[in-house]
């Protein structure tokens, strides 16, 4: 019988108890946070099985002048079955920092109407404090996949719906960034940007929603997101499209079904010169 998936996050302890299921798909979606200093000379660990999930050379389009920007249904699905995944595999998704990138990675597959996937909650740290095992490399597939396609274009939100949705009253634009950022009071870690928001958002910084590198409880995530559960329709925004994704996961666990991720986020819309801008300063 083959495993599925019925909720968006998984613990370790069921990773660890699954971990040799045969259509299971362990992806290490780590990349570095925007904000931190890159560190060097730190020997990788990975939990066994895992596959590296190139977040930023492969599954990004490279000829976009955006970061992170999402790739056509056409190369996603190509990419993914060079990856060996299967429309049968069970994916989850994890990353070094606990929940960081993992989400936006389990929000693209969401995107390609892919459903039998969950972020590790509390990823790599997680499975260390629990003393599971790692090994030092990862494992390479070496058959293409069957993975299929089924995009589901209102998970994902350009400039042009945001800026309608703006004055909607319909919608609710929720932004992921750090307060200060959001209000205007602290640099963008992109210099060339204008720190501040799109006029009319909502600010949940995505530290939020998460404790102790996990996912807050159900009860904690309901007092959040309680009153936008009704609205019909929740952008998520953020930097570069990254810590939306963890909104969206959070939003996820409480079974909300309206949402979709703004790609372009703050970094587009400041770039683009003629968008408005609140500074709350």
């Amino acid at each position: 019988m083959s495993l599925k998936i019925t909720k968006p996050l998984v613990t370790v302890d069921w990773l660890y108890k699954h971990i040799n299921d045969t259509n299971l798909v362990v992806l290490d979606c780590t990349i570095p946070k925007v904000t931190d200093v890159a560190t060097t000379g730190i020997a990788k660990k990975c939990i066994k099985g895992a596959l590296f999930f190139d977040l930023k050379k492969t599954f990004s389009d490279q000829n976009a002048t955006l970061p992170n920007t999402v790739l056509t249904a056409e190369v996603f699905e190509k990419k993914a079955q060079e990856l060996g995944i299967n429309n049968n595999s069970v994916i989850i998704c994890y990353d070094d920092l606990g929940i960081y990138s993992a989400p936006r990675v389990w929000w693209m597959f969401q995107l390609m109407g892919f459903q039998n996937i969950a972020v590790l909650d509390g990823g790599l740290p997680e499975w260390n404090a629990n003393n599971y095992p790692t090994v030092a490399n990862y494992s390479i597939k070496s058959d293409k996949g069957n993975f299929t396609v089924d995009f589901k274009p209102n998970k994902l939100k350009n400039t042009a719906a945001v800026y309608k949705a703006m004055s909607n009253d319909t919608s609710v634009i929720i932004d992921a960034r750090s307060e200060e950022r959001f209000l205007g009071t602290a640099p963008e870690p992109r210099p060339e940007l204008s720190s501040g928001h799109i006029p009319n958002s909502i600010n949940i910084p995505f530290k939020f929603v998460l404790e102790n590198r996990k996912m807050k409880s159900f009860d904690d995530l309901f007092k959040i997101f309680t009153k936008f559960e009704n609205e019909n329709e929740i952008i998520f925004t953020c930097g570069s499209g990254i810590t939306a994704s963890i909104l969206a996961l959070a939003a996820a666990v409480l079974e909300i079904k309206n949402t979709a991720v703004y790609d372009g986020s703050w970094t587009e819309w400041a770039s683009n010169g003629n968008l408005p801008i609140v500074k709350e300063v």
